[in-house]
């Protein structure tokens, strides 16, 4: 099993090393047929591969579940991976002089439903995109860059070791600068790539120090062994063997990592890269910032679960953050026009849910609601591909009256947004179930403080009635009422404006109904049992936020409902500034010390080289009268020499 996993991790790194090298092999030519015929090659060296880790990844989950599964038991393993054994396998150990690393691969319940969500999603992207980017020159790159993704992200779910698991880590950072910035030439572009990248290598600097903490007070980077160590918290404890690791150090490794955490899965106070990165084209929105890699910070909570849980300052510092992260994102999302900047404030706001849930104790219900995300958020953002391909428009307020033209799109898309409410019958329905019930537990038995606790579950409840009402806000403005009129320039002589707007073609149209599927039906496969009482006032408080925006709406279609907000509306269009403030607080300071460092430079250091040459310069002028070749000059100098010497020593013999 161990082989079919590393196999599975080969095929699209393999697929993406071909690409680069030989899409446009032999001839290398560009341009017309031959930017067609290389574009034609990569969408098969970049499907057929991903298809080949699909297969592989849904054999793996569905045969390490029978082995090892509880007759009782889901499809999946939404439980805690410690209630399914695992299967590890090592290549080999580096050894390191002092703590070794370990080059291998885990399967458990947790890393192979994650695996089948990341190559399900990857190879729904790969195809979607061969219509998305038809036409575009750089698609052969474009289409490498995925499949290298494609196989970080599970080098990250299947590793069995911290450093292994860091490389798959920085590999899909890389991956997410290259595709978001896909579009170089407009400088837009290229500023939310770097962003993207800058912003999330912050938190991985503490990313990496925390799993150095862990690693040499454990004596391993394994993970198996790190959770073996930390499970001895004091050596007098009855029982206690091994090394055991103090909780100031848990406190002190968690925290770091939770900095990575933050900057890859857009957590507060890292997330502001995530709605600039919507630069990007569509699918790399559904593939990398919404279903698999801002799931990786989760999915690796998820994995160090039990360290969390014993460091109880960090459980709270998570909760706090989650709590913000979830309504502020939420409320951010309900006033944006851009369609695809409502679904990225959406991805910070759920993914908090996520957090919520780990901070109440709750993995399994953290996983579960990763995965319905992981589904119904890749369809949305598909769907909204499709719209923004039929009106040439990201703006809502250009959009209108669309279901009529997008039957298809419509249908699914209105799967997506009841997935995303939390309606039934759709998976987020159950999956938003598990979540709000860890959380209401945390309040009276759960690990949190008190205050945190009731600071997460009324952010959550509120969270609930904002989502409802962004996500019935965005599913109007897009489909139903009028779509505005654009006034045209003047066709030529007999020839009339034609606006044609119709379905994407069948390569963006079946990875949709594909994703709509789970979208609709997956919670069934993974829910143990609905909580009537909580689901009921779940479903109540959607209703609110949702009827709220309607009756807005209904009153004056052609407005936008966010004017419901009244003067708030600004702030939260805004984000409530927060990008303003770190410029303020970190970008201002940050570029007067550079600009100091550069005045000090061009003053001081170059200053003193320069004035250095201008001295020797003013010096040697003293000396040059004496060395310009007139031989007269030199006699007359040398009796004048011999003349004084004569009278001095007359003088003074």
């Amino acid at each position: 099993m161990i082989t079919l996993a590393a196999l599975a991790v080969a095929l699209p790194f393999l697929s993406a090393a071909v690409a680069l090298l030989g899409s446009r092999w032999p001839g290398h030519a560009r341009g017309g047929p031959a930017d067609t015929a290389a574009n034609r090659r990569a969408a098969w060296i970049a499907v057929v591969p991903t298809a080949g880790s699909t297969v592989l990844a849904a054999w793996l989950a569905s045969t390490h579940w029978t082995r090892f599964g509880d007759d009782g038991g889901a499809p999946f393993p939404f439980a805690d991976a410690s209630d399914v054994p695992s299967v590890t396998g090592t290549l080999t150990v580096v050894d390191t002089g002092s703590v070794p690393i370990s080059l291998g691969l885990q399967l458990d319940g947790l890393s192979t439903a994650i695996a089948v969500l990341v190559t399900v999603v990857a190879l729904c992207v790969q195809v979607y995109s061969i219509g998305y980017l038809r036409g575009d020159r750089r698609y052969p790159s474009y289409s490498a860059f995925i499949s290298l993704f494609t196989a970080a992200m599970l080098l990250v779910v299947y590793a069995a070791d911290l450093l292994v698991l860091y490389v798959g880590w920085e590999v899909m950072g890389l991956c997410s600068y290259l595709l978001i910035g896909h579009w170089w030439e407009d400088r837009a572009n290229s500023r939310a790539a770097v962003k993207a990248f800058l912003v999330t290598r912050i938190g991985d600097v503490g990313f990496l120090f925390g799993v150095f903490v862990l690693g040499t007070a454990a004596g391993s980077f394994r993970i198996d062994d790190i959770l073996a160590a930390a499970m001895n918290i004091s050596p007098v404890d009855a029982g206690a063997t091994g090394t055991a690791m103090p909780v100031s150090t848990l406190t002190a490794a968690t925290l770091l990592i939770l900095a990575g955490v933050a900057g890859k899965s857009a957590q507060a106070p890292l997330h502001t890269w995530l709605p600039d990165a919507m630069a990007g084209p569509t699918p790399i929105s559904a593939l990398i910032h919404a279903a698999t890699m801002v799931a990786a910070g989760i999915f690796v909570v998820v994995r160090l679960h039990t360290l969390f849980i014993l460091a109880d300052l960090t459980l709270n510092v998570l909760a706090v953050l989650a709590a913000l992260g979830m309504l502020g994102a939420a409320l951010a999302a309900l006033a944006q026009d851009d369609l695809k900047r409502v679904l990225a404030y959406s991805t910070i706001s759920q993914l908090a849910y996520m957090a919520a849930a780990l901070a109440a104790g709750s993995d399994g219900a953290a996983v579960f609601h990763l995965i319905t995300h992981g589904a119904f958020k890749a369809l949305l953002f598909l769907c909204a591909g499709a719209v923004i391909h039929a009106v040439g428009s990201n703006l809502m307020s250009a959009m209108g009256g669309l279901r009529r033209e997008l039957p298809v799109t419509f249908a699914a898309m209105t799967v997506g947004f009841a997935a995303l409410m939390g309606l039934p019958p759709t998976s987020g329905f159950f999956s938003k179930d598990e979540v709000l019930v860890a959380v209401e537990r945390a309040v009276s038995q759960g690990p949190l403080s008190d205050a945190a606790a009731l600071l997460l579950y009324g952010s959550a409840l509120a969270t609930v009635a904002v989502t409802g009402a962004y996500a019935t806000r965005a599913w109007l403005r897009t489909f139903f009422g009028e779509r505005p009129a654009v006034a045209l320039p003047e066709p030529a002589p007999g020839t009339a404006h034609v606006i044609d707007v119709h379905e994407a073609p069948a390569t963006m149209r079946r990875p949709i109904l594909v994703l709509a599927v789970p979208a609709l039906l997956l919670g069934f496969a993974g829910a143990a049992g609905v909580h009537w009482g909580t689901a009921a006032l779940s479903v109540a408080v959607t209703l609110l936020g949702a009827g709220a925006v309607y009756a807005v709406w209904r009153s004056d279609p052609q407005s936008d409902p966010a004017r419901m907000l009244g003067p708030f509306r600004g702030a939260c269009e805004r984000a409530f500034s927060v990008d303003s403030a770190y410029r303020a607080l970190f970008v201002g300071p940050f570029l007067a010390l550079a600009g100091l460092v550069v005045r000090t430079d061009d003053r001081a250091v170059d200053g003193a080289v320069r004035g250095s040459g201008r001295a020797a310069l003013g010096l040697s002028g003293l000396l040059r009268p004496a060395q310009n070749g007139n031989l007269q000059l030199y006699l007359t100098g040398l009796l004048a020499g011999v003349l004084l010497i004569a009278v001095g020593a007359v003088v003074f013999g």
